[in-house]
């Protein structure tokens, strides 16, 4: 039932119908690919351009030949399919005839990748929150609605969304808490495991999600980062993803993960990790200017110890960081 919902949901708001066409090329066997991309698309009779996986000269061809009105991806593939596009010398907006409706999720948006895909495409990036536990997206940013932010938008139909601080006590708007979620989507549990469930479920059908996050004074969820990855430095709380925003304005980083790893005096080291244009080492000039915009930008509690680039960051096949294999890495000297 609550996939069923999803699919309507999911067609509604990005008004679906026969005429449409979307670039399938997510895993079908993750919430993103069977909520967003199969099961709206069966729903609203729309085609889909079937791929195995992503490869960005492919999908250029089928925006440009194949009348693709719908590009739906986690943030990695936007960020793959812009490094292609300047590889290619491809200057101002790829052809697209059909394009209507851009979309990101499964993993954070970064403000510099969501503004450099809307000057590419010319399109609204929308972003939606969503895990597998709930059948689809919980939240949406509306259709057409420009953002001068990375918001994941507003409930969806079904769906009821509330921050709460860590004895479970709902927090006023703006504050930051974890993100309990509950609605028609919701799962009634893990499969055969019941420890698994009393772990997450709450009283009055409440899910505790692990993800953190502040309601805008508009309704809208921000998402900060994972419960789990919250660095405690000197009694202060770091949020990995505040630091790594700051990391992707550089023009020479392609993507950012920072983790925290524990030390024996039981404090954490903030630890960075970019992966840069083109797999190019960062010059000195880089390192000056990415010092410049960390301490510009972050306060000292939350200023990285170790920068350290490398040739790809560990990704998952539905574009999340794998952040556990980084801290596997040795340590920085």
């Amino acid at each position: 039932a609550g996939l069923l919902q999803f699919a309507r949901v999911s067609a509604e708001s990005r008004a679906l119908t026969p005429a449409d066409r979307s670039y399938a090329c997510v895993p079908m066997t993750h919430i993103f690919g069977l909520g967003t991309v199969l099961a709206a698309s069966l729903h609203a009779g729309a085609a889909l351009v079937m791929r195995s996986r992503f490869d960005p000269a492919d999908a250029l061809q089928a925006l440009a030949l194949h009348q693709v009105s719908n590009l739906q991806g986690p943030p990695a593939l936007f960020t793959r399919l812009l490094a292609y596009l300047d590889e290619q010398g491809v200057v101002g907006m790829p052809p697209a005839p059909a394009l209507r409706y851009v979309y990101t999720g499964a993993a954070p948006l970064d403000l510099p990748l969501k503004n450099a895909v809307q000057d590419r495409f010319g399109q609204p990036l929308h972003h939606g929150y969503g895990l597998s536990e709930y059948a689809g997206a919980a939240c949406l940013v509306r259709r057409g609605q420009w953002r001068e932010d990375t918001a994941a938008g507003v409930p969806v139909e079904g769906a009821e969304c509330r921050i709460v601080d860590d004895a479970g006590r709902e927090l006023p708007l703006g504050e930051t808490g974890e993100i309990w979620l509950r609605g028609v989507g919701l799962m009634p549990g893990y499969f055969r495991d019941p420890a698994a469930t009393a772990q997450v479920m709450r009283e009055g059908g409440w899910y505790a999600t692990g993800d953190l996050g502040r309601i805008g004074p508009d309704g809208a969820l921000h998402v900060v980062g994972r419960l789990k990855e919250m660095i405690i430095r000197s009694g202060f709380n770091v949020y990995p993803g505040e630091v790594e925003n700051v990391l992707n304005q550089h023009p020479s980083v392609l993507r950012s993960a920072v983790v925290g790893r524990k030390e024996a005096d039981g404090n954490e080291t903030v630890l960075a990790f970019v992966e840069t244009v083109g797999g190019q080492a960062l010059s000195d000039t880089d390192l000056t200017e990415l010092q410049t915009l960390i301490k510009d930008q972050l306060a000292p509690y939350k200023r990285p110890t170790s920068l350290t680039a490398i040739e790809a960051l560990p990704m998952t096949h539905s574009g999340k960081v794998l952040k556990r294999a980084l801290l596997d890495l040795p340590a920085p000297v």
